[in-house]
């Protein structure tokens, strides 16, 4: 195995904390969602609570492998073929269809649009934090925004687009666009991500994507790339659903 290193960083510095933070935001977020969309659909509040409890202990268990699996070193494998990371990047983009397309993502997707819309917000100090790490050589410069990543577009305006339809000053067909956007904006950035890897390096052998693949960054694709994509097949499996009011406020 090749002795890929990155420099020194430490769990208590802002921008290598988010890694931790906002996936655990996130995973705090879909036990909210969970537990208002089986109320909104009038499960009573113990039946919500056992199924955000549910959901909560899957979300930890996934967290808890990628997180065992990167500390081992083993994404970090570029000999084997397919290389052991290619198996993490097809689970997520399995688990985010399977999410969305579940009765979990059916509920979910009954949400407010303004609130689903608004979760995507959590790429905008993503993006910061991820511009940090590559100032710090910790993270290629193309993965961030003053290189090939312009996913920074899709946090900011995911705020903006938010407050609009939740004003009633914007409705699904802005949704629709900026969610179009955005998801462009993600392939985009895992794109950049995959062919930068080692098996590719398609930006030279001196600025490859390897530091996905240990803690605590392994949780950017395990989790957060998860969450982004999972967020935009709900919203659009929520705009074609009938009759719906984009600035419903959720029920208790």
């Amino acid at each position: 195995m090749p002795p890929y290193t990155l420099p020194p960083y430490s769990t208590s510095e802002i921008e290598v904390a988010a890694f931790i933070v906002l996936p655990l935001l996130i995973v705090a977020l879909l036990a909210w969602g969970t537990l208002a969309a089986w109320r909104r659909a009038g499960a009573t509040a113990a039946r919500a609570r056992r199924v955000m409890l549910l959901v909560s202990l899957g979300a930890a268990a996934w967290m808890s492998a990628t997180w065992t699996v990167a500390s081992r070193g083993t994404f970090l494998d570029f000999t084997s073929t397919p290389p052991p990371f290619a198996g993490l990047v097809a689970g997520v983009i399995v688990l985010s269809v399977v999410i969305a397309l579940s009765p979990l993502g059916r509920r979910l997707a009954s949400l407010p649009l303004w609130v689903l819309v608004a979760v995507q917000g959590f790429r905008l100090p993503l993006e910061l934090a991820m511009h940090r790490l590559a100032e710090r050589g910790i993270m290629p410069e193309q993965m961030s925004y003053s290189g090939r990543n312009f996913d920074i577009v899709t946090g900011i305006t995911a705020l903006v687009v938010a407050a609009l339809v939740w004003r009633g000053l914007a409705g699904p067909g802005l949704v629709r666009l900026w969610n179009l956007m955005g998801l462009a904006l993600l392939a985009n950035i895992v794109t950049v991500a995959i062919i930068s890897t080692p098996r590719f390096a398609a930006f030279g052998p001196d600025r490859v994507n390897v530091f996905v693949m240990v803690t605590p960054f392994v949780w950017l694709p395990a989790v957060l790339v998860l969450a982004a994509l999972a967020g935009h097949l709900l919203i659009f499996r929520a705009l074609r659903a009938p009759f719906r009011t984009a600035s419903a406020a959720p029920a208790y």
